[in-house]
Parts: structure tokens; C-alpha cells; sequence
């Protein structure tokens, strides 16, 4: 049975909208259909790359970029890929849409307000306190997705519910 060609889904949204639950229901959902998938987390990934993260516009850039190509690479041989990160900027998801023909961008959709409540890392809490002065949405714009191929919104669909919409949207676009 020859495995089904890979591609990539970037799944942004703002920090704490639900991405990570949704990766998580979706991964082995994937897995079933018979793909090879690996997730990209934006957090794993920063540690390896930019252990003392500034998070300046220049080491976002770099760092976004990295992250494409790295995604780009293992599609290339046969890896589907999870993007599990914010990418605050259209530009970056439009560069790994530029690199990965067989891309996927999902825009996870929570108010702000809804988002700080959830917030289990603390991330708008440092932004409040001023520990942190680049959180997307709260100190530095976040630009949303004007024409993703899949819109969710995470107070009316749950993880499960996003994951199965992402699926049959796959099944329909690529298998």
C-alpha cells in the first residue's frame, strides 16, 4: 500500500486559543489515515534554536524561517507537518505556504479575554506584569488569517470537533 503524499498544516492563533489541544487531537487522527506526522511546536522548537529568546522582530524572522524550511524538508521526504505555533506575522505563514506547495492554514479563532483565562504558561501574566513586552495580542499585533483554508473557533468547537473538521477538510484536499 504506497503511503499518501505529505503536506503541512499551520495551525496559528493567538497563545492559549486552543492550538496545542487541537494538534494533540488531531496527530493520531492523521496517523489513522496512514500518514507519517510530526509536530512542530513553536516552544520545542525556540529552545533548540534560540535557547535566550529575545523575541525581537529579527530573531522572529529568523526563527520563523527556520521553522518553514525545517517543515518544508520533512515534507520533502514524506513527513506530514503540524505547525504549532503562533506566527504573529501573515508573512511568516505565507513564506512556509511559499516553500510547501501542500499546505494547510488553519486559523484558530478566540477572543483575547478568553485567551488570558486559559493561559496555563503564564504568558499574558508576564505581558501584564512586564516581564515580557512581545506577547501577540496583548503587546504586539497579532495578524490574523485573512483567507485561511479553515477557520475554527474554539469556543463553540472543541478539540475533537476541530480535529475531525481538519480531517474531512485533508480527506476532501488530499487523499
Amino acid at each position: 500500500m504506497n503511503r499518501p503524499q505529505a503536506f503541512a498544516i499551520w495551525i496559528t492563533g493567538l497563545p492559549a486559543s486552543g492550538k496545542s489541544t487541537i494538534v494533540s487531537a488531531l496527530k493520531p487522527q492523521l496517523e489513522a489515515l496512514g500518514l507519517s506526522v510530526d509536530v512542530l511546536e513553536s516552544d520545542e522548537v525556540r529552545r533548540a534554536l534560540t535557547p535566550n529568546a529575545t523575541y525581537s522582530p529579527e530573531e522572529r524572522d529568523l526563527f520563523y524561517r527556520a521553522l518553514a524550511f525545517t517543515g518544508q524538508r520533512l515534507v520533502a521526504h514524506g513527513v506530514t507537518v503540524l505547525f504549532d505555533a503562533t506566527a504573529s506575522r501573515q508573512a511568516y505563514r505565507d513564506y512556509a505556504r511559499a516553500v510547501i506547495p501542500r499546505f494547510i492554514e488553519v486559523a484558530v479563532d478566540c477572543p483575547l479575554a478568553v485567551c488570558m483565562e486559559r493561559d496555563r504558561k503564564g504568558t499574558y501574566q508576564k505581558g501584564l506584569r512586564g516581564d515580557s513586552v512581545t506577547v501577540p495580542g496583548l503587546q504586539t499585533p497579532y495578524e490574523a488569517p485573512t483567507n485561511p483554508e479553515l477557520r475554527i473557533d474554539t469556543i463553540t468547537v472543541s478539540a475533537d470537533g476541530a480535529a475531525k473538521r481538519i480531517c474531512d477538510f485533508v480527506r476532501a484536499r488530499f487523499l
